[in-house]
């Protein structure tokens, strides 16, 4: 059997693990170390399996994951993702749909500190759902709105997926989370749109809230001030190279962490909460990126990447074409497998043929990071909708994925024009100071 066959055998296996529910980084390392030993010997196999697992993880970088993770936590039992909310809602929540605008608007500034799709969506949903109800709000655009606001989580920096992504492709992390800040705020901008053009032609769905005073707004302003202050350290302190990305994930979870023991919300049990949870994060990643590091040389090996990237440059297409393609897939599998899961499987096998192309590889990580979006509400997998769904029993499951669609779309549109005009992602990091 030669190499390529292996690892096209390796790779069915995988998908053959995952779909028996087993975590994928025990697969990627079971997949990984037994195709290596195939092609290369046991003995090598073995000496990667005991050297590489902890010289990987003791890299100083990779320290941006647990404080950013940290950061999140904090913030998350902290009440800021309520006082954003508040801002928020005064400021936009007496527009017809006004208060499915204010949790896509709060689900964006959440984003901005706690890196999780995930995270946003159950912080915002116990927030901003119980409000919508209580206006009268259609069920299909209030669950609609906190699944799609949610995947604004792995978009905005910090973005646990341009981390992983990172790291897999050898890109900058600093430069890469500068990436997703302004395609983070066009598809913040068109979800608001889409909810206001949906609730012009349907009235009934978002029924407008109260108009907030002048010093009401102010107000509400004042206290989501801590939140805005902790992002604007932590990003701007990257943008300004005045810290690392590990240095500003560092500041940022000290400040969170201030603010937290300053509104006397960490308590003994909260702290044990935000530092298991941080634990149980960082353990979850940091498997994966181990099993990506067993499982990518043993690829390399095989010689797959190289034979499929050659197998689909051979057909002469146009680079756009190409892309197109591989974009397409990558919707295609969102509809069935984890986002990180697509990530650290296709990887290996897709950046040749990127880079063939001459595509910038910043930008294909805000370009991947959006389908993975896309894949986060897509049917029949679609984990935010299914997080969502377990907020709100109540509402049946088929309600909440057709409001998911109109964001699904704005998404789509959001794809199109970071094709159409790549400055939108690169202009950031482009003139980032220290770069």
């Amino acid at each position: 059997m030669d190499p390529a066959t292996i690892g096209l055998a390796g790779v069915v296996v995988m998908l053959v693990l995952l779909a028996l529910r087993m975590p994928i980084g025990i697969a990627m390392l079971l997949v990984g170390a037994c195709g290596f030993a195939i092609l290369h010997g046991v003995q090598p196999a073995l000496f990667m399996l005991g050297s590489y697992p902890y010289g990987y993880a003791a890299v100083y970088e990779l320290a941006v994951i647990p404080l950013f993770v940290l950061m999140g936590n904090a913030a998350s039992v902290s009440g800021m993702g309520r006082d954003l909310y508040s801002a928020a809602y005064a400021w936009v929540g007496h527009w017809r749909g006004g208060l499915s605008s204010a949790t896509i608007v709060s689900c964006a500034g959440f984003a901005a500190v706690s890196g999780s799709s995930v995270a946003s969506a159950v912080t915002m949903g116990r927030i901003c759902l119980p409000e919508m109800k209580r206006y009268n709000y259609d069920d299909g655009l209030a669950t609609g709105t906190v699944a799609a606001g949610g995947t604004l989580g792995i978009l905005i920096p910090p973005s646990t997926a341009f981390i992983i992504y990172a790291i897999l492709t050898e890109q900058s992390i600093g430069r890469l989370l500068l990436a997703g800040f302004l395609p983070g705020l066009l598809l913040t901008v068109l979800f608001v749109i889409t909810i206001t053009v949906w609730a012009r032609f349907r009235p009934e769905i978002g029924p407008p809230g109260p108009v907030a005073t002048r010093q009401e707004r102010v107000r509400t302003l004042v206290k989501a001030g801590p939140m805005i202050s902790i992002v604007i350290a932590t990003i701007g302190g990257i943008y300004l190279g005045v810290f690392t990305p590990s240095e500003a994930a560092a500041v940022g979870a000290f400040l969170a962490i201030l603010y937290a023991f300053y509104k006397r919300s960490l308590t003994g049990e909260t702290m044990q909460f935000v530092l298991l949870e941080t634990v149980k994060t960082t353990s979850f990643v940091f498997l994966i990126l181990i099993g990506a590091l067993v499982f990518g040389p043993f690829l390399a090996l095989s010689g797959l990447p190289q034979q499929f990237a050659s197998w689909l440059i051979s057909f002469d297409l146009p680079p756009l074409a190409v892309l197109s393609i591989l974009l397409a897939l990558y919707i295609f599998l969102g509809m069935f497998l984890e986002g990180f899961a697509m990530l650290v499987l296709t990887l290996p096998i897709v950046i040749p043929i990127v880079e063939a192309l001459g595509y910038d590889l910043i930008w294909f990580g805000v370009l991947m990071v959006i389908v993975l979006e896309m894949g986060l509400i897509s049917p029949p997998v679609g984990i935010n909708v299914f997080v969502v769904k377990g907020l709100v029993p109540d509402v049946p499951l088929s309600k909440v994925f057709a409001g998911i669609l109109p964001f699904w779309l704005a998404m789509f549109v959001a794809l199109v024009l970071l094709i159409a005009f790549p400055d939108i992602a690169l202009i950031v990091p482009n003139t980032m100071i220290g770069k």
